[in-house]
């Protein structure tokens, strides 16, 4: 899970990067970029050992 996550984040922050380029509005900018965030943060924590697994 912990894969597709930084995966994920990583099409995120490509997307991010293009709509700084194409001049989208700041909204999807920032919208994109939290989610880009989210998403690896989520990856990075997920790999973390935990008592739960």
């Amino acid at each position: 899970m912990s894969v597709a996550l930084i995966i994920l984040g990583g099409i995120l922050v490509g997307g991010t990067i293009s709509l700084v380029k194409q001049g989208a509005s700041r909204f999807s900018i920032v919208l994109t970029g939290v989610l880009a965030l989210l998403a690896l943060a989520g990856g990075i924590l997920w790999m973390i050992p935990g008592e739960g697994s």
